[in-house]
């Protein structure tokens, strides 16, 4: 009873708290209980939300790898695609030169009058290409018959090239 006295002798006036006498604890108020609770409950909130944050950055993370990934491997779809694209082309002009060739030799070995027309019926950039793999004594003996402003073309063409070259 002795213990008893004293705290209430030393507590102040108008104070529901209890100061400890000889180190024993103080049993908290009703408020101080619930404003612990309070922040208990805070706590554990924050540390849920903390841990749902760090999940969603993990997963935000893993997804940026993911997608990083397939933007490579999108990339790299896109490189194998173009060296395709470049060698079907190549293969094309390829093809397109060797037709030439072949339509060269024939124009070689045609009388000159059925050259000539062949030439005026096609389209004006196939006749150039022909007449520009031509031999000069080959083209010498078509001029005359085809039609005259086709040739005045090709000629100013060439001529034309002739002075970028220089």
């Amino acid at each position: 009873m002795g213990a008893v006295a004293t705290v209430a002798l030393t507590a102040p006036q108008g104070s529901d708290q209890r100061q400890p006498v000889s180190g024993d604890p103080v049993p908290p108020t009703r408020a101080a209980r619930e404003e612990r609770a309070i922040q208990e409950t805070r706590r554990q909130q924050l540390a849920e939300r903390e841990a749902a944050l760090a999940a969603k950055e993990e997963e935000l993370k893993k997804l940026g790898e993911k997608i990083d990934s397939q933007l490579k491997a999108l990339e790299e779809t896109k490189k194998k695609y173009e060296e395709l694209l470049k060698a079907e082309e190549e293969r094309q002009k390829q093809l397109q030169g060797e037709r030439v060739t072949k339509m060269v030799k024939l124009f070689k070995t045609l009388k000159a009058a059925e050259s000539a027309k062949l030439l005026d019926k096609m389209e004006e950039g196939e006749a150039r290409l022909i007449l520009d793999r031509l031999d000069t004594k080959t083209v010498a003996k078509l001029v005359p018959n085809i039609s005259q402003p086709r040739t005045i073309r090709w000629v100013n063409e060439n001529l034309q090239r002739r002075g970028e070259k220089q």
